[in-house]
């Protein structure tokens, strides 16, 4: 008890808030007097301890019931006793004056109008509070349910006394807040905390202050809440008054107090106190939009607003369907179109397959830009073969079915769009995909279940999807694609047939690639077959059969092609034999396992089965061939492979179809040779491609014409032997050996090429006659000629001399043996022959006179008429030597006293050789030497060798020692002053040729 002294002002101030109690209100308020004061005492006291704050509220209006019984009396008084009607400006003006009169009855007028609301917003406040419990329990439920397995859980379950308080403790709006915070901020509380049980509450009991705010307040709410939580809050439509529909008004008092009046508080407004602007409400809703009822455009504006902004924020298609849904069903105009596409776009956002663990992000935009094709492209772009014709069912056609009826709600009906549209997504499918579609369409299923269900249009995209399909793998499902098409029996079979072959002959020549349109689509395909009637597609389904038999037999060997090859090939022979190469040769990339002789039959049976025409009258994918040319091109496949072992027995087997192609077994074995040997990288016939080619020549009977390529390969090998180059530091190739068109060049690359190679004449000889010269003469004295000039270049004289005289006997042959018709062989020879003597002839450095001689000689005795200027010139000079060396002996001879012998270096020979050279002379009619005798004899010598000289067919040169002149000047006058033929044939020539007058005194 407080003591004596303390007064009940003193005693009320003393107690805190959370001291003061029900029973303190009503012992200390009750003591004091001063009503203004004890209303404003209650007013100042906002507690969350809902039976203080309401004892508070309830005191407070009662201690100014004093207050309006003077305010009615005067009111009475003005209007003669008749309140109710009383004109509203009459009641203003009788309160203004009495409030100026009274300021206090003023001052509590107003404070009774603030403690009514307040008391209202309590009231409000506990019912909101069970809603709100309610909710919390519910809530509370679902969590125990789903933690009831809780590993963590102690076995004991939570009383509700304990769950109770945590619930409590989630109020979003305490009471002391609900009752000073502006009406429309608490009800945005409620509606975010998703407290839709008091919300409603505070839209019924409150419903004019907040329904100018209730788009606010809804808005309030998360977009992922689902509209039916709060679907009676949600906007309507009222189709009777053509308006806005709004909840009922249901408030705590059916009439409103005195002090609340407009013209009560205006009165107050005007009068002297200004105490009533201390106690606005916190949290005005001045910047609050007031929205007026609203027409039927603009509540279907929002709620597209709110759909777009649901599925902005959080992608949400299934809240923002159900917001359609709600709109739709209150008679909201213009959402119906919305909510069909809202539903299109949740069935392939929650219903499609979807990718795993990469969710599409879908808006409503993104949908509206996506065409038909598109749109059924996005439903099925996950389905798995097994899942998609229920896709198809479930999702497809529902939207299939939704774009026709727009079509023909529009005006612009098309039938076809359906069909059209998933025609063109199969066409576009995997095989494997596509045949899972095929399968659900099978004539022997019910219509309806069937996702086609016309059989002929089965057919039509069946043969564009295999005959567009550039596939080279998947021949069992081509052949589930084909067993799932109709079976007919056509009478129409002629006309059936020009029909179909029409049709193939349009699209060989339309499948055709080209630079501009690489590939046909299986889309574009179907155009071709839509004309087509049901026998002429029964037709086409007999050439598919074909096509899938032929396109499975090459598979088989790995070298498969696109069913679509088969119509481009229909009539074009090159490109089936092509095809047929490339199976035989390569043998499909199987060759490893075909190893034995059964293996190549069975590919011999395969290919020959290609050139048949099967039971339909349809010709196979080599229909166009002969079966002896396949035959060939097999054998040469078998060939190409190096299994020449096989290909003998194929030979030799009596039964063998290879008994067709006996007559041009060689020349295909010549074929392969060839290739192979133009494929080497090495010349050596010992290993490699170039031994293929050498054993290749082995499987036929032996002939002339294969041991001449074989000594050919043994030719090529032995020029790569001695490191022929064709170029700078790169070795000569075997294709190159074969395309040098003068293979004799070849052996003068060798001879160039090799410093020693000159001393293996038989060698050498040997390569020219494998290189195709066996038994040309002339070809033969050339190749000595060759060695005569390597032997020459290496100062080798005396095999240059056995070379030559070599050549020598080989013309004399041919020239004494003449055969008819071979004069231009022996011209040929004999033109070499007397080049290579007069060249080794001449040379100085041959020290053996009697042998230089005789090459002169026979030189004049083989060349032209024309030349033989140029060689007596050399004979004279030679000659010259030859008595100096006379000369010298007999000296030396004198000086010895020994008996004469005969000269060194001159034999019988000579006498001879010159007795020969004055009858060669008397046939040319040169017994005297006119020509010498004029001043130009020498330039005209020199003329005659420079022409010789260019006909060789090789170079011609000195190669002798070289002599100082100034210590050699003794032999100047027998050597000569030079190297260069021309030059001595010059100084032969003209000291005349008149020794061969008196050529018999040697």
């Amino acid at each position: 008890m407080a003591s004596t002294s303390t007064t009940p002002y003193t005693q009320w101030e003393s107690l805190e808030d959370h001291q003061l109690t029900a029973d303190h209100v009503h012992q200390i308020l009750e003591s004091i007097p001063d009503d203004l004061w004890i209303v404003t005492a209650c007013l100042d006291r906002v507690l969350d301890d809902l039976p203080v704050q309401q004892a508070l509220l309830n005191f407070g209006i009662s201690r100014t019931e004093a207050v309006i019984e003077r305010c009615k009396d005067v009111l009475a008084l003005a209007s003669q006793g008749q309140i109710d009607d009383i004109p509203s400006q009459l009641t203003h003006d009788t309160l203004l004056t009495h409030f100026r009169a009274i300021d206090t009855d003023a001052d509590l007028c107003y404070l009774r109008s603030i403690l009514l609301q307040r008391l209202d917003r309590l009231n409000t406040y506990v019912l909101a509070e069970k809603e709100f419990a309610s909710e919390q329990w519910e809530q509370g439920d679902d969590d125990m349910e789903e933690w009831e397995d809780d590993p963590w859980a102690d076995g004991t379950t939570p009383s509700p006394s304990t769950i109770r308080p945590q619930h409590a403790s989630k109020r979003p709006v305490s009471l002391s807040d609900f009752l000073l915070n502006d009406l429309v901020r608490s009800a945005c509380e409620f509606a975010s905390s998703q407290s839709f049980g008091a919300l409603r509450v505070i839209f019924q009991k409150h419903a004019s202050a907040l329904r100018p705010y209730r788009f606010t307040v809804l808005e309030s709410i998360p977009e992922y809440i689902s509209p039916s939580l709060y679907r009676d809050l949600l906007p309507s439509f009222n189709t009777l008054t053509n308006a806005e529909s709004f909840l009922s008004d249901d408030g705590w008092r059916k009439e409103q107090d005195v002090s609340e009046w407009t013209e009560t508080q205006s009165a107050i407004r005007l009068s002297a106190s200004l105490r009533h602007t201390t106690l606005e409400c916190r949290g005005s809703p001045s910047s609050t939009p007031i929205v007026p009822p609203l027409t039927p455009e603009e509540l279907s504006a929002w709620y597209k607003r709110r759909v777009t902004d649901v599925i902005m924020s959080t992608g949400m298609i299934d809240v923002a369907l159900e917001f359609i849904q709600h709109g739709a069903s209150q008679g909201i105009p213009e959402l119906d179109e919305l909510g069909e596409e809202l539903s299109l776009l949740s069935r392939l956002v929650y219903d499609a397959p979807q990718r795993m663990g990469i969710p599409d992000d879908w808006t409503l935009s993104r949908w509206y830009e996506m065409d038909p094709s598109t749109v059924v492209q996005a439903y099925l772009s996950h389905s798995t073969p097994d899942s998609l014709p229920q896709d198809i069912s479930r999702l497809v056609l529902p939207y299939l079915f939704i774009m026709e009826s727009r079509a023909e709600r529009a005006g612009t009906p098309d039938p076809g769009l359906s069909s059209r549209l998933l025609y063109e997504h199969i066409l576009s499918l995997p095989l494997e995909k596509a045949a899972a579609i095929f399968e659900a369409s099978k004539p022997t299923l019910p219509a309806a279940q069937r996702l086609i269900r016309d059989d002929e249009d089965v057919v039509r995209v069946a043969l564009a999807c295999l005959y567009g399909s550039p596939s080279l793998d998947q021949w069992s499902t081509m052949s589930r694609i084909f067993e799932c098409l109709p079976a007919w029996d056509s009478a129409d079979g002629d006309e059936a047939e020009d029909a179909v072959d029409t049709t193939i002959a349009s699209l060989s020549a339309f499948l055709m690639p080209t630079t501009g349109h690489p590939h046909c689509k299986p889309s574009e395909l179907l155009l071709f077959f839509k004309p087509l009637t049901r026998a002429s597609l029964s037709r086409a389904l007999d050439i598919l059969d074909v096509h899938l038999e032929s396109g499975e037999i090459l598979s088989r060997w790995s070298v498969p092609a696109p069913l679509c090859w088969f119509l481009q090939s229909n009539e074009n022979v090159g490109e089936q034999r092509a095809w047929a190469n490339r199976m035989a040769w390569r043998a499909g990339g199987v060759e490893d396992r075909l190893d034995t002789k059964e293996d190549w039959e069975w590919l011999l049976e395969d290919m020959l089965k290609l050139t048949e025409t099967s039971e339909s009258g349809l010709k196979e994918a080599f229909g166009l061939l002969s079966q002896a040319e396949v035959i060939g091109i097999f054998f040469g496949g078998l060939l190409s492979t190096g299994k020449f072992t096989i290909a003998k027995a194929l030979l030799k087997d009596p039964h063998s179809k290879l008994s067709q192609i006996a007559d041009n077994i060689e020349d295909l074995c010549l074929a392969t040779y060839r290739e192979l040997y133009d494929n080497a990288s090495s010349g050596n016939y010992k290993f490699g491609d170039m031994k293929l080619a050498y054993d290749c020549l082995d499987v036929p009977p032996p002939s002339d014409r294969l041991q001449r390529e074989k000594e050919f390969i043994e030719a090529t090998s032995r020029i790569c032997s001695f490191n022929v180059t064709s170029r700078q530091g790169i070795p000569i190739s075997p294709i190159e050996i074969r395309l040098t068109k003068d293979r004799l060049s070849l052996v003068s690359q060798v001879l160039s090429s090799n410093i020693d190679a000159y001393k293996h004449t038989e060698v050498i000889l040997d390569l020219c006659y494998k290189l195709g010269f066996r038994g040309d003469a002339a070809a033969e004295v050339k190749a000595l000629s060759m060695l005569a000039d390597a032997a020459l270049q290496a100062e080798d004289v005396l095999r240059a001399y056995e070379n030559s005289a070599r050549m020598i006997d080989i013309v004399s042959q041919l020239r004494s043996s003449a055969a008819p018709g071979s004069d231009a062989t022996i011209a040929d020879a004999t033109e070499v022959c007397w080049i290579a003597c007069f060249q080794l002839g001449r040379q100085p450095e041959f020290d053996d006179l009697a042998k230089r001689s005789f090459l002169l000689g026979h030189a004049l005795e083989f060349c032209p008429p024309e030349k033989l200027h140029d060689i007596l010139t050399a004979w004279r000079s030679l000659h010259k030597e030859d008595i100096a060396a006379r000369e010298e002996r007999l000296v030396h001879e004198r000086s010895s006293t020994r008996a004469t012998a005969p000269s060194k270096g001159y034999d019988d020979s000579i006498p001879t050789v010159a007795s020969s050279l004055r009858a060669r002379l008397h046939e040319f009619n040169m017994s005297t030497p006119p020509l010498l005798s004029t001043p130009d004899a020498t330039a005209i010598a020199s003329r005659t060798f420079r022409s010789v000289a260019a006909n060789f067919p090789f170079s011609v040169g000195h190669h002798g020692r070289s002599h100082d002149p100034d210590t050699d000047d003794s032999n100047s006058s027998r050597r000569g002053e030079g190297d260069n033929v021309s030059s001595q044939a010059t100084r032969a020539l003209s000291k005349g040729i008149g020794w061969l007058i008196g050529a018999d005194d040697l």
